[in-house]
């Protein structure tokens, strides 16, 4: 089953934890998810040349902390902090509510499953070969630390008349042993003559016990 699922989603409350946090009555809820949704968009939508990572969410009574994590904090920020303000202004104004964004740091970014999908999948739309994105990202990750690299790249290949998957694989990915920390993300390239292509990455980086331990 390890190897069927998500990886992040069967790890769920060992070693994982949910990027929103909060709670609201069975009226609310449709509500505040799609307020979610919507942050998540316009976030990514602003800070995706950042090397962005993940997006985790925190709800009070009358405040949203959103905290970014990214592996160039440099840009996502700004000169003088201008493009956080003007972002949080236009998330307040959306919510209605004070939000809050801090932006935190990828210290290995060559490990992290969401840059390393990302970086394939703009090369793909830059046409650059596949085989040779895929290669140098498993290369970079094993360098920087990873136990076990898994990428797959799904579709018209090349223009191939017929879809197919490119698959990489470095070390050992254990997908059904669950004290495993795998750090898993999927991204899809939008490609003129191709059509849609899939990019799926698994990162082993050791054993973690439970959700509080150093990664």
């Amino acid at each position: 089953m390890g190897r069927k699922v998500n990886a992040n989603a069967i790890r769920m409350g060992l070693n994982k934890t949910w990027n929103s946090v909060w709670y609201a009555t069975k009226i609310d809820f449709p509500k505040v998810l799609l307020e979610d949704l919507k942050i998540r968009k316009i976030v990514i939508k602003r800070l995706n040349d950042s090397g962005l990572d993940k997006v985790l969410i925190n709800r009070a009574l009358n405040k949203i902390e959103i905290e970014v994590h990214v592996a160039r904090p440099g840009v996502a920020i700004g000169r003088g902090g201008e493009g956080i303000d003007e972002l949080q202004k236009q998330l307040s104004r959306m919510c209605k509510k004070d939000v809050e964004i801090k932006i935190r740091e990828v210290k290995k970014a060559d490990i992290s499953a969401r840059i390393i999908a990302r970086s394939i999948v703009d090369g793909i739309q830059r046409r650059q070969p596949s085989k040779l994105l895929v290669a140098s990202a498993k290369e970079k990750a094993m360098m920087a630390g990873a136990k076990g690299v898994r990428i797959w790249v799904s579709g018209r290949i090349n223009n191939a008349s017929q879809a197919r998957t490119v698959k990489a694989n470095a070390g050992s990915v254990p997908a059904q042993t669950l004290r495993a920390d795998i750090d898993y993300a999927e991204e899809t390239a939008q490609t003129m003559d191709a059509g849609l292509m899939g990019v799926k990455v698994w990162i082993y980086k050791g054993d973690k016990n439970s959700i509080d331990d150093e990664e």
